[in-house]
């Protein structure tokens, strides 16, 4: 394979591949105020630890772990401890999927 193309491929890719990640990468107001608009904020806030961990130390923890959305969907649904101490977090299963999911997204975007 040429050199040229595959330095360009790549380079084009990542071009492509940057700005599409940092767009799925911002929090989105949205959520923010679904979230506010349920109880999350009365036990976290976005930089400082209240009864649960403040949202930017959840995603400084978690942005290497590929398996995190899904254990804190699931941790959100169904509540639980042990991730950060002994106070447990109540369970959420009166939430739709997408809203978890979406609230998760939402958290793991802090920075």
């Amino acid at each position: 394979m040429n050199l040229f193309k595959t330095t360009l491929g790549l380079t084009l890719g990542l071009g492509l591949a940057l700005p599409l990640a940092a767009a799925v990468a911002k929090p989105d107001p949205a959520t923010e105020a679904m979230m506010k608009k349920s109880d999350c904020f009365t036990c976290h806030s976005v930089a400082k630890k209240i009864v649960g961990p403040a949202y930017k130390d959840v995603a400084k923890k978690y942005k290497s772990d590929p398996k995190a959305a899904a254990m804190l969907i699931d941790k959100v649904k169904k509540g639980g401890s042990g991730h950060w101490g002994q106070v447990p977090m109540a369970a959420h299963p009166n939430l739709k999927d997408a809203d978890v999911k979406a609230m998760v997204t939402w958290v793991l975007a802090q920075k």
